[in-house]
């Protein structure tokens, strides 16, 4: 799934092409598109049509347009992405894309906004914003900062992190905790932080989480600047076009391939459901202990 580096490369993009723009019309093309949205897709319609979206905005690797209010309750339009989720801005007389799902025109005629997702995992729900310093659509309320936000604090969740009896990637994927973090910026944090994802957090130092968070933002920070991590033609920004960052992973699907920093052969083991990547070497598997 994307990561922080790559929504917050589509973010951008919305926030050049799309924001101030007036919706005209907005068409569905597929049910599941909308299946988050309980109202159904009529009513999608309904609360697109005639708002211009005022900004876009992304707390870890959430996104979301808001729109203007009307002098009602401010509201966004939130987007999942998925597994294979695109946000494109493409000019009105470009043929339909094979996997269009929802499609926006906007008043000035100008490019359009289309999600398109071959797999469908992903979509688009309209939802109202909630808090007051930092509004967050309803749903994702709960998820934290992420370490690229200006407002993270840093020591709060070193604090948590190592009251939290888990082991460290599992600490570094929740997103209760520290947002933006998937497997891929997990994997790679852990190698610039010379740490095993299997290390107990109640064990580790505040000097050690701080370096974990630390290498967490350098690292999407790169990526950031490459356009995030693309391995195939599904990862890209609002023109299509791919990121290049997989050309500078040091472990993640870099199995047997020698380690950047001593040699040793990058070894893979299943984690929850998919894989980790480690030097033996740089990051040794913490030792077992006994009840």
């Amino acid at each position: 799934m994307p990561e922080l580096p790559e929504v917050e490369v589509v973010r951008r993009g919305l926030a050049e092409h799309v924001i101030g723009r007036k919706v005209a019309a907005v068409e569905v093309l597929h049910p599941r598109a909308v299946r988050r949205h309980v109202a159904g897709a009529a009513d999608v319609i309904g609360r697109l049509t005639g708002r211009t979206l005022s900004a876009a905005r992304r707390r870890g690797k959430y996104l979301w347009l808001e729109l203007d209010s009307h002098d009602g309750p401010a509201d966004a339009m939130l987007a999942h992405l998925g597994m294979s989720g695109q946000m494109l801005v493409t000019d009105a007389t470009t043929p339909p894309q094979k996997h269009l799902r929802v499609l926006l025109s906007f008043t000035d005629g100008g490019p359009q906004l289309r999600f398109v997702d071959q797999r469908t995992f992903g979509g688009v729900s309209i939802e109202h914003l909630v808090g007051e310093d930092e509004p967050l659509p309803e749903s994702i309320a709960h998820i934290a900062r992420d370490p690229m936000d200006p407002a993270f604090d840093v020591d709060a969740v070193v604090a948590a992190m190592r009251r939290k009896r888990t082991e460290l990637k599992r600490a570094l994927l929740d997103q209760s905790l520290v947002s933006g973090i998937g497997n891929i910026y997990a994997d790679e944090a852990l190698w610039r932080a010379r740490l095993h994802g299997n290390r107990p957090t109640a064990t580790l130092t505040r000097k050690a989480v701080r370096a974990v968070l630390a290498s967490a933002t350098e690292v999407m920070g790169e990526a950031l600047d490459q356009g995030g991590t693309s391995f195939d033609a599904l990862y890209v920004n609002v023109n299509g076009n791919s990121g290049y960052f997989d050309r500078s992973l040091n472990v993640y699907g870099q199995e047997d391939r020698p380690c950047r920093r001593c040699g040793t052969a990058i070894r893979r083991i299943s984690f929850m459901n998919r894989s980790s990547y480690f030097c033996p070497r740089c990051q040794p598997r913490p030792r077992a202990t006994t009840s």
